[in-house]
């Protein structure tokens, strides 16, 4: 799983390219393009970027983006329902930096499928599973795909890869909500993301730190519910 692996290729060749980062446009005819937030306090990554969305109507979150500079730091954007009974979605963002290991490795694999470059879907009838795309961001014009299943392996890597760091934060956004609102809930959320981490489903743990922090020194909280997410928290720490 490539946030576990460690590759040998630097940084530089990419930080020689420069140029200005530009977000995706969204699309006019696709009426959830304008879901995932822009939010006001997103940073300015620095380009090279490369960004990760899905629109997947009808699920939760119904869609969400993920975009990772050259320098490793990264923002998440997702709309998505505080709980099942919701009739309503909430935006919701979050700020954090991956490994550099992680990062070299995704550069790497965009390189080998020529940075999104032509059509990436296999073309064949399968289960829809969300409209991904996948866009290298280094200049006045971004290079796109997109695709519901590649055959392409470094596009099967990248896709396991962002959708892992997706899960991660949906449960970020969830424990978020809990201790603010609900705090028994905390204990079952801590669990799932425990399943999903031994299960290999995670991806960059570190980046649940500030929220795993807040509940582990939150007096409200029951000290086993404490000692857990601070467990998470070291563990996340440990990966990175």
């Amino acid at each position: 799983m490539l946030a576990k692996s460690v590759f040998g290729l630097g940084l530089g060749v990419w930080l020689l390219w420069g140029g200005t980062l530009l977000l995706s446009p969204q699309d006019p005819q696709d009426p959830s393009s304008s879901l995932v937030s822009e939010s006001t306090s997103k940073p300015s990554l620095s380009s090279p970027s490369i960004k990760f969305a899905l629109k997947f109507p009808g699920s939760n979150p119904e869609s969400y983006s993920i975009e990772i500079g050259s320098d490793g730091r990264a923002v998440y954007d997702s709309l998505a329902r505080s709980d099942a009974d919701s009739d309503s979605s909430t935006p919701f963002h979050w700020d954090f930096s991956i490994a550099n290991s992680n990062r070299d490795r995704i550069f790497d694999l965009a390189r080998d499928a020529k940075f999104f470059t032509g059509n990436l879907d296999s073309g064949r009838k399968l289960a829809f599973t969300g409209r991904k795309t996948l866009q290298f961001n280094n200049g006045p014009t971004p290079s796109s795909a997109t695709y519901n299943y590649s055959d392409n392996k470094s596009i099967q890597e990248l896709t396991s890869y962002f959708e892992g760091i997706a899960l991660t934060l949906e449960l970020v956004r969830r424990l978020d909500y809990d201790l603010r609102f609900q705090k028994l809930a905390l204990d079952t959320e801590l669990k799932s993301m425990e399943a999903q981490l031994a299960d290999r489903q995670l991806s960059e743990l570190q980046a649940a730190g500030p929220v795993l922090q807040r509940i582990a020194a939150d007096p409200g909280v029951m000290k086993t519910v404490r000692a857990k997410a601070q467990l998470l928290a070291e563990r996340g720490k440990a990966a990175n």
